[in-house]
């Protein structure tokens, strides 16, 4: 299967160039050594305005399968990634960021001050990353063990589940 990624970084300072993508960087190398395409890649202000219009605009257009944030996600005035995504998302699906959170919280107790959100918006599932390049590969983890098949029910892919078969079934 062959998924869609745009990449999203949300950093003041990674907007003009005064800090290195590594977080980025390290969802470009998960996507591609998984076979994914990553289609868009940008930079923003940690500005409610911009994070939300980029992402409604990558959604609205059909263009990713899968948007994914890194940064934005902590407790300062400055981290508005999730308010961002929440005003734009049609539907939230916040196991994704709690799985993320419960997986690297015993840890590493910091990743539980994250507050990420994840859902769909059309065919497009979104999910905030944390904005260090840590919380971005346990988070990553994660998301690779239900990532093709979110994307097929959010797509519309048939995805009948079918009865298991035991010792008695016939056929």
């Amino acid at each position: 299967m062959t998924i869609r990624i745009g990449i999203l970084t949300i950093s003041d300072l990674g907007v003009v160039g005064q800090r290195a993508d590594t977080s980025g960087d390290a969802i470009v190398d998960w996507a591609v050594g998984r076979g994914y395409d990553v289609v868009v890649r940008s930079v923003v202000a940690d500005e409610t305005d911009r994070i939300a219009g980029k992402l409604a605009r990558w959604a609205d257009s059909g263009e990713v399968d899968v948007a994914l944030t890194t940064g934005g996600t902590g407790l300062t005035e400055r981290d508005v990634t999730p308010e961002a995504t929440a005003a734009i998302l049609e539907r939230e699906a916040p196991g994704i960021v709690e799985a993320m959170r419960a997986a690297s919280g015993p840890g590493f107790p910091r990743a539980w001050l994250s507050r990420g959100r994840a859902g769909t918006r059309g065919k497009t599932l979104i999910v905030n990353m944390p904005g260090s390049t840590r919380g971005v590969k346990e988070g990553l983890a994660v998301l690779e063990t239900f990532l093709e098949h979110a994307v097929d029910l959010v797509s519309g892919a048939d995805t009948a589940h079918r009865a298991p078969r035991t010792a008695d079934s016939s056929g």
